[in-house]
Order: structure tokens, then C-alpha cells, then sequence
């Protein structure tokens, strides 16, 4: 792997050097444009809008467009000249209980990597994370961008994630919210039961990118020339059923996929019913013992 930042840890007094390494990838499939024809790829040029001109790389600025229209230049001298801490250090702000953080708010994940001089310290930061349950709220400067981010303990590393800014945490208004909507106690209980008989431990490597291998297939197929895989058919299933009736057949369907046996149904009170049966069930036992006992010898007769 390769580093993509170096700096400091700043815990109190203690300095922890570290190097920063991206710990997540994409598989994703990255399409270019093509023509059609030829399979050509499909170049852009950058041309300027007012002057008309194709502009080379090196000519190009930032630039905000203010909402009057008016367009404003940023150079790169002067993203220099911002009042902000530009030193590559990692600042421990405070530290948090795990729960207190949304994981809305984060963003990537970095891996850090101690300097030699600097792994016993690093080690002491990762421990004491590890044992205490806590979270340090971190600053960082990367690319010139001030960011909020949190380190934690994972396995024998410590792994930094960016996060989002309050402000940057869109606000949900959906219609819904505004209305009183009532769980039934049945549907609720039976919801607890399907999440109850779908309980189980997170192993990532059970789960599979069905996309990433049928697009795979997808390629592999047309760069050989071979028939293209199909989807299959969705059964198509016209019943409307209500909510209750959904629950109850989503938890048989887990349960049956587990191998667990549907639990045995109490017996019924003796009333009613349930009394009518035990009566014939009573009858048959004396028709059985019946026949069971030895014939009565008939009389001789005198």
C-alpha cells in the first residue's frame, strides 16, 4: 500500500508519527465513453466558454460562481495564505463512548501506520482505546481541508474515519413524520419474532457481490464472443396478502431455513370443543379395550 498522508498524532503531550494508507477500495467495473462503431474512446476538449479557446491544463483555476453570476478565482496561492492549521498533525480533542457516534457522520477509512521510533507510544494510544470502549475525536488537515474524524482500536491497528460536519447531515422531512401512525401489539410481537428467528453474527465474507460477479461474467462472455448470461425469471406472485399474514409466513420461511422445526401447539383446554374430542377419544379407548379383553364362555345348555 501506499501512504497518502504523514504526520503526527498529538495525544496531550505525547507526538505518535504515523502514515496514513486509504483502507477501502471499490471493485466497481469503470466504463469509458466509446463510439459505437469502432469501440473509439471518446475524448473531451476544455474549451473556454467565453473566449471559445481550448485552455491548457496549466491555465485552469478554481472557481466559485457567487449567486449574482459573478465567477471568483482561487489560486493556488492563495488556498497557501488560509488561517487554518496546516501542519500535518492529527489533534485528540476529546474521547467519546463508541455509542455516542452516529455512523451517519462517517465518511472513509484510513489506516495508520506508527513510525519506529514511535510504536511503543502507538501501541499505549491503541490499548488504552481497546480496554477503556472509547473513541478519540480527532482534527486533521488533509489537502488543505479541515475535517472532523475519530480514531478507534481495530484489531492490532488504529483506524482513523473522517466525518461529516453537523451541517452536512441533510435533515429528513418525508410527510410520514407528521403522522400518528399505531403498531398493532400482534404485528408487533411478531415482528420480534422474525427478527429473533433471522438473528445472527455479522461474518462479511458469507455475503457475496452478485453484481460484481454477474457483470464479470457479463465481459468475460462478450470479449469471447460466448452466449451472454440471463437473468432469471422473477416469479410473479398475484396474491395480496395483509401485513400479519406476511409476518407470520416470513418467520416459518426463516425458521425453515435454519432447519428449526415449527414449535409444538399447547394443548387444548378441555371445553367445548376440545371437550367433544376428548369424549370420542375416550370412546375409542373403550371399544379398544373391548377388544381387547377375553370372551365371556356362552352357557351349556342343561
Amino acid at each position: 500500500m501506499r501512504s497518502v498522508w504523514r504526520g503526527a498524532i498529538s495525544f496531550g503531550l505525547v507526538t505518535i508519527g504515523v502514515r496514513l494508507y486509504t483502507a477501502t477500495e471499490e471493485h466497481d467495473f469503470r466504463f469509458h465513453q466509446v463510439h459505437r462503431e469502432d469501440g473509439g474512446r471518446i475524448r473531451y476538449k476544455r474549451v473556454c466558454q467565453v473566449c471559445g479557446e481550448e485552455v491548457a491544463f496549466a491555465d485552469i483555476a478554481k472557481g466559485y460562481e457567487l449567486d449574482d453570476g459573478r465567477m471568483v478565482v482561487v489560486d493556488a496561492e492563495d488556498l497557501e495564505k488560509l488561517p487554518i492549521n496546516t501542519d500535518h498533525a492529527i489533534d485528540v480533542l476529546e474521547f467519546v463512548p463508541a455509542e455516542e457516534i452516529d455512523p451517519i457522520y462517517f465518511q472513509k477509512s484510513y489506516y495508520l501506520e506508527p513510525d519506529k521510533a514511535a510504536a511503543r507510544p502507538y501501541v499505549l494510544l491503541r490499548t488504552a482505546l481497546e480496554k477503556s470502549g472509547q473513541l478519540a475525536v480527532v482534527k486533521i488537515t488533509i489537502r488543505q481541508r479541515e475535517t472532523l474524524a475519530m480514531l478507534r482500536a481495530r484489531e492490532d491497528l488504529l483506524v482513523m474515519h473522517t466525518m461529516l460536519w453537523p451541517d452536512e447531515v441533510r435533515k429528513p422531512e418525508f410527510d410520514f413524520l407528521d403522522g400518528d401512525i399505531e403498531v398493532r401489539p400482534q404485528e408487533l410481537k411478531m415482528a420480534s419474532s422474525l427478527v429473533e428467528s433471522m438473528a445472527g453474527s455479522f461474518d462479511p465474507d458469507e455475503f457475496t457481490d452478485e453484481y460484481t460477479v454477474a457483470m464479470q461474467r457479463l465481459i468475460e462472455a462478450k470479449a469471447e464472443g460466448a452466449e451472454l448470461p440471463e437473468q432469471p425469471e422473477a416469479e410473479e406472485s398475484g396474491e395480496v396478502i395483509d401485513l400479519m399474514t406476511a409476518l407470520e409466513r416470513s418467520v416459518e420461511q426463516a425458521r425453515s431455513s435454519r432447519g428449526e422445526r415449527k414449535p409444538a401447539k399447547k394443548p387444548a383446554s378441555r371445553s367445548g370443543s376440545a371437550a367433544k374430542s376428548g369424549g370420542k377419544a375416550s370412546e375409542k379407548g373403550a371399544d379398544k379395550a373391548a377388544e381387547k379383553a377375553p370372551a365371556k364362555k356362552k352357557a351349556k345348555p342343561a
